[in-house]
């Protein structure tokens, strides 16, 4: 048996945190102590089990008043994902104009998240 320490970042108690974990073919976590709140085992399992995470870059964007729009993933993804993930969104580029909210790149890397416009960029009106 193997013990880990995190600090927990789902409230602002930031509890550390020791799991008592079994590696195998999976990741078997046995016992989490030192959690002041409920959300403390649930994130520890998440995290050691299947880590997620949210990705924020930007993309090109052709004829715009910005040269880039920055992105998000609308949910979070397998950290695993994270490398292939942005490789879609650097190799994609947007036509002005882009709202806040579209989609800029559906389901990168096969997952089931968005990748959406945090911003918006208007089209470049030339003097």
């Amino acid at each position: 048996m193997k013990r880990k320490e995190l600090i927990c970042i789902v409230c602002p108690n930031g509890c550390q945190i020791q799991a008592e974990i079994e590696e195998g073919e999976k990741i078997q976590v046995n016992e989490i102590t030192g959690h002041l709140c409920d959300k403390g085992p649930e994130w520890v399992e998440q995290e050691l089990v299947n880590p997620m995470r949210t990705i924020a870059s930007s993309i090109m964007v052709e004829g715009g008043d910005f040269p880039l729009v920055s992105v998000r993933t609308d949910s979070p993804i397998p950290f695993k994902s994270i490398p292939e993930i942005m490789k879609a969104i650097k190799s994609s580029k947007a036509k002005a104009p882009v709202q806040i909210g579209d989609i800029m790149v559906k389901n990168p890397a096969g997952t089931f998240c968005n990748i959406i416009a945090t911003r918006t960029v208007q089209t470049q009106v030339l003097p």
